[in-house]
This record gives structure tokens, sequence and C-alpha cells, in this order.
């Protein structure tokens, strides 16, 4: 799933850079479905990032946060047999990866504060 996640994110980012609401990349099935799963519920995961980020809004977030910020929620909300200390740590490894060296812990932050892990 790992690999899914990697180019689910490249679709994410591409698909937030260009304004798309799909993405027409020749994806693995499970990419395509995390991508479409997100695309699909766009505005609800804003939605949720937004009241979850205390000092960011979603629209100024840099794209790659953003796209790793909503993969990872969609993943908490809808790919249940996915544990949750298994998407943060994955959304935390594509931040590490993908963005600079502070997303990783602002990342970690934010999903763990929309997971519950903070109450």
């Amino acid at each position: 799933m790992t690999e899914a996640r990697d180019l689910a994110l490249e679709a994410l980012y591409e698909a937030d850079q260009r304004d798309l609401t799909h993405t027409t990349a020749e994806l693995p099935p499970k990419a395509a479905r995390l991508v479409a799963g997100v695309l699909s519920h766009l505005r609800e995961l804003d939605a949720e990032i937004d009241g979850a980020s205390e000092h960011w809004r979603i629209a100024r977030m840099p794209v790659v946060d953003r796209a790793i910020l909503r993969l990872g929620l969609y993943e908490l909300r809808h790919e249940r047999e996915t544990p949750v200390a298994v998407v943060v740590s994955e959304a935390v490894r594509l931040a590490k990866t993908y963005s600079t060296e502070k997303s990783g812990a602002f990342v970690n932050g934010v999903l763990a504060a929309l997971a519950g892990l903070h109450e």
C-alpha cells in the first residue's frame, strides 16, 4: 500500500495544481481508489482539516501538505480496515519524504487531532 499512497499523492498534487476534479493518470487500482475517494469527498475533508488546523487554513497550506492531509483523512474516515496508527505513520512518512522538515510534525498533529488521539 506504500507505493499506492505515493502514487496517489502525486496524482492528488497534480489535481490540486491543475484544479482538476478527477485525474486521468493511469494508476494501479489501490492508488486510483484512494484518489477517487479523496476527490469525491474533497469538501468534507477540507472542512474537517480546516477545523483541526489551528494556524493554517487549508487554502494557505503548501500543496503537498494539503494533499497528504486529504489522503490521510480520507483513509481515516473511509478506509477503516487500515489501522489509525498506520494511516498517521504513512502520512508522516509522505510529509518527511516529499515536503519540508517541519511538515512531518504538522501532518502528525493535524491527523492525530482528527483521529481523536489528542483528547
